[in-house]
């Protein structure tokens, strides 16, 4: 095989073919075994029909029009290979001459490929974290989160005030007509956590059980926007009551004996939680400090069908759009308050951004030879297999399905970009608001101590 290519644009390249008949043999004859089953041959069994026979029923052009796809698709991807295109979506075939008796195979291709671009010196970039450390006050704040969750609520006889919770009916007319869906009996709402109508937590501060009040408000579903009297009732307030935060509510809600152990657990909780925001903080503004210094042209096919694919999705997916799906959509853009241009723009902007960090981290784990542990991969699909409550018998299932469908091979590629902007937080200046440096603890929590941990089993392992 023989192949050149031509550049057409920093993003996008044309790939001529040319294959020796000879090399074709592989392709034609499956081709003939693809056919002789088809074919029904008086005196042969079905597969068994000589090739001779076979070209005078259906034609030795037939054959080798079936063998075309697959030779096309084989020698593309040899020819990729060879000459070091590093190929983006769907390349497109724009020529292709038939198969001919002893003569070369001919076909060209465009596809868009990864533009050439420099990789930042890694040192150069500067990031600042703005995650803070735990206070008291963050603790206090916990423990009275905690007291919530262990509350009650009991029935007063007195006026309603905000943090009280009230059962209420509603009734909503407009012109005197009750507006369909309006009414609702024995309705529990907190007051003023604004979760039910405009002007409701107002006019509930201050009425008691028993105590009706018609306000004006703005309805929502099906008559979103439009105005109604809505009547009020109140039938009971009732008001929350905490636990007291002492060692008694410690050993109800955990299992600590005394309120100092539980604070100290919930500092410790909180710490570990702010150390896990700060890295993730500090891996996201390195993303985009690394990205902000590449310069890097896109090739604009590849992001408008991402684009289109996602819509047609949206939209009822490969079948056609369905009025239900539409309607859907539709409902989406209000609730996000968006015409369909400017959530496609907004769509577009995010394929750029994927893509570029892709092409980025891609390059990087090339020139850095980074490959994904057998580990690390296992670990993964183990995580996601528990995220989406995949149970245990079914998990071979799970990963034959994601073997099916490509899932591993985005698994792959999703932990070795991971691998590869590790590489640039590693080299990156990363320092906190103070201006103090982040150790490799703080970049990556934990990680020194699960890598002795294992480290000590194989030990214990290998002794053994």
């Amino acid at each position: 095989m023989k192949s050149t290519v031509e550049t057409l644009s920093p993003t996008r390249v044309r790939l001529s073919v040319e294959v020796p008949f000879e090399e074709l043999a592989p392709f034609i004859n499956e081709a003939y075994k693809t056919v002789g089953q088809q074919v029904r041959v008086p005196g042969f069994r079905p597969g068994k029909a000589p090739r001779q026979v076979i070209d005078q029923r259906i034609g030795r052009e037939s054959v080798y029009a079936q063998a075309m796809d697959p030779a096309v698709q084989a020698n593309l991807n040899k020819a990729v290979t060879e000459n070091d295109v590093n190929a983006l979506g769907r390349p497109e075939l724009t020529e292709v001459k038939p198969i001919e008796e002893g003569k070369p195979f001919e076909f060209v291709v465009e596809t868009d490929v990864t533009p050439a671009f420099e990789l930042p010196d890694f040192a150069s970039l500067k990031v600042t974290v703005e995650a803070e450390g735990v206070s008291e006050e963050d603790v206090d704040k916990d423990l009275e989160s905690q007291r919530l969750r262990f509350s009650s609520l009991k029935t007063v006889e007195r006026a309603a005030a905000e943090g009280d919770f009230v059962v209420i009916d509603l009734r909503a007319t407009q012109n005197g007509e009750e507006v369909e869906g309006g009414s609702v009996t024995g309705m529990s709402h907190e007051v003023g956590s604004g979760n039910l109508l405009d002007g409701l937590d107002e006019a509930l501060i201050g009425m008691s059980a028993g105590d009706e009040k018609t306000i004006q408000s703005t309805l929502a579903g099906e008559q979103e926007g439009e105005t109604a009297d809505v009547e009020v009732k109140v039938t009971q307030v009732k008001e929350r009551e905490l636990p007291e935060l002492d060692d008694d509510f410690a050993e109800m809600a955990s299992q600590f004996d005394t309120l100092a152990e539980l604070r100290d657990s919930t500092r410790e909780r909180l710490e570990n939680q702010a150390r896990t925001g700060k890295a993730n903080e500090a891996r996201q503004k390195t993303l985009e400090a690394l990205v902000e210094a590449v310069e890097l042209p896109l090739p604009e096919k590849v992001v408008s069908e991402d684009v289109e694919h996602e819509l047609m999705h949206m939209k009822g997916g490969h079948d056609g759009e369905t009025a239900e799906a539409l309607a859907q959509f539709d409902e989406y853009l209000k609730l996000m308050g968006k015409t369909e241009d400017e959530f496609k723009a907004d769509m577009i902007a995010d394929s750029e951004a994927r893509l570029r960090q892709s092409i980025i981290l891609g390059k990087i784990a090339r020139d850095r030879e980074l490959e994904v542990s057998g580990e690390l991969m296992t670990a993964e699909v183990v995580r996601q297999a528990q995220q989406r409550g995949v149970p245990q018998d079914q998990f071979q299932k799970f990963v034959d399905e994601l073997r099916t469908n490509g899932g591993l091979q985005q698994i792959a590629a999703s932990l070795r970009q991971q691998l590869a902007l590790e590489e640039v937080v590693k080299e990156a200046s990363i320092s906190d608001a103070s201006g103090t440096e982040l150790t490799e603890e703080d970049l990556f929590p934990g990680r020194k101590a699960a890598e002795a941990e294992a480290e000590e089993a194989e030990e214990e392992k290998t002794e053994e």
